[in-house]
């Protein structure tokens, strides 16, 4: 159960769940020898959070950030707010003279021709497999039986094995005394 917890506070964003977890739990986790492991998690929690924040605020300012966040200072909210700009997680800008933080519009991808594009190019790829393996599977026309020998050719074969044999059989027959 407390892994369920931490998950949720780590998929959530939420510091204060995190911490609350961390404290609750912390034996245990020393006890299972994950506890460094899950206080390195900290800046994920954090990164979620503000990721949620940025797609719930258009523009918010630091020290609301730093609140929401349970962080100790505007200039914590800022550094860390920068690091993620810098990493991707967010599309934003930070206004250091007024204090917030201006998150970039986000483009509806499904209005422009880029899904269907990208649709088009996977179907037409296959499309071109199905194709191309009926085609491999189809017989070369009338081809597959030019090896092969004609009914009237393989009882003269046949007929001439049969002489063939009743010669030896009376050649047999006469070297024994």
């Amino acid at each position: 159960m407390p892994y369920f917890l931490l998950t949720q506070a780590v998929r959530t964003g939420n510091l204060a769940k995190f911490n609350q977890v961390l404290d609750q739990f912390g034996e245990k986790f020393q006890a299972d020898g994950t506890y460094t492991l899950i206080i390195r998690l900290r800046h994920n929690v954090i990164k979620t959070g503000v990721r949620m924040i940025s797609l719930s605020y258009s523009r918010i300012s630091l020290a609301d950030i730093a609140q929401k966040l349970q962080l100790d200072s505007p200039e914590d909210a800022e550094f860390i707010v920068a690091k993620a700009i810098r990493d991707g997680v967010i599309e934003a800008s930070i206004n250091h003279e007024k204090g917030y933080v201006q998150s970039k519009e986000m483009i509806d991808i499904y209005s422009t021709r880029e899904p269907q594009l990208a649709f088009h190019q996977r179907i037409s790829f296959c499309l071109d497999i199905h194709n191309m393996s009926v085609k491999a599977m189809r017989f070369p026309p009338k081809s597959y039986n030019k090896d092969l020998e004609s009914a009237e050719e393989r009882r003269e074969r046949e007929q001439q094995d049969l002489e063939f044999a009743k010669e030896m059989a009376e050649d047999d027959d006469d070297s024994f005394p």
